[in-house]
């Protein structure tokens, strides 16, 4: 496994886990599997674990805790998790120093640590990024030693590249993939001057880029990509990357023609993302302990061709720009 700096910390593993699968909305999964997935995460040497407080109502927090307690030294772990979005209504006005150190608070005991190591906005509304007093609470719960760093989650480009003014912001999580492009064309250069980290979201689509997806598969219930399509729940654009299903079919059909034969559609798209030097760590999410071993694979790989990045370009530009591009 391979690493990266991600703001002020020297090192981490260059994919890491995003852990919303093993707290809600993909369908139910157990502890046992939960437990298992983040133990296979590190065995195949993941060390950066991403979470939010209202995965599953703190259920994703507190099984990240108790197996990362009880098996290895957390000094040898990043976990990132998120606070806000469990403000109801969720406003402007709610991101307030109180609000926060609650959050902050109930996530350490979930998490059973002292202080976060990186604390992030949970994609606040857009005007939170221009109201510097809540940056500068941030800045107290560092004081207070409640978090050891603080960054954002944002939904929008426009929202990365404001965050960043803001000097305390050491890292944005953002949804990058060959169907979300948009960050490399400013986004990726004005971090990358300011050394802040790039975590990327939504790596595979929410399962497009796995090419196991068809016009027949079926979603459970409690599954975003069935109750979300629409942005019912929260923003499209979490789901699909905020593609339409049957756009996104389409275009993976055609991606999937420049796929080299001894790379998979997920190798393939993670290499992608990884081939960006500004990216930091990459946060795909699995239940399956084969497919969380192949996801840590790829940091081996070599970085794809000059052909392989025209192809993904041309089947962005044919297939996807236009529903996305504009929008986030």
């Amino acid at each position: 496994m391979n690493h990266r700096t991600l703001g002020t910390i020297d090192s981490v593993s260059e994919i890491g886990y995003g852990s919303w699968q093993i707290g809600s909305d993909w369908g139910d999964v157990s502890s046992a599997e939960a437990q298992q997935a983040v133990e296979t995460a590190r065995e195949c040497g993941v060390d950066f674990f991403d979470t939010a407080d209202v995965y599953g109502d703190g259920r994703s927090e507190r099984i990240l805790g108790d197996v990362l307690r009880e098996d290895i030294d957390r000094s040898e772990v990043t976990i990132a998790t998120k606070a806000g979005r469990r403000l109801d209504p969720h406003t402007t006005e709610g991101y307030s120093e109180e609000n926060l150190r609650r959050f902050v608070d109930r996530s350490r005991e979930n998490l059973g640590v002292d202080a976060l190591d990186l604390l992030q906005l949970h994609c606040p509304p857009t005007d939170v990024y221009y109201r510097p007093s809540v940056f500068d609470a941030l800045d107290t719960l560092c004081d207070e030693g409640r978090i050891e760093r603080y960054g954002v989650s944002v939904e929008r480009v426009e929202e990365g590249l404001k965050a960043i003014t803001y000097p305390g912001v050491e890292s944005v999580q953002i949804i990058f993939n060959p169907f979300r492009q948009r960050p490399t064309e400013l986004f990726f250069e004005e971090a990358a001057a300011r050394e802040v980290g790039v975590i990327v979201r939504v790596p595979l689509a929410s399962g497009l880029l796995t090419g196991t997806l068809s016009q027949e598969t079926e979603f459970p219930e409690n599954d975003h990509r069935n109750y979300n399509r629409e942005g019912e729940a929260f923003d499209v654009g979490e789901t699909f990357a905020g593609v339409p299903y049957e756009v996104g079919l389409d275009a993976v059909g055609a991606l999937s023609e420049h796929v080299p034969a001894d790379l998979s559609l997920v190798q393939f798209s993670l290499r992608w993302i990884l081939d960006h030097e500004a990216v930091s760590t990459v946060i795909p999410g699995s239940t399956t302990p084969e497919h969380i071993r192949a996801n840590a694979a790829v940091s081996d790989l070599d970085p794809l061709g000059v052909d392989a990045h025209e192809a993904v370009e041309a089947v962005y530009e044919k297939y996807v720009r236009e529903h996305v591009h504009h929008r986030w």
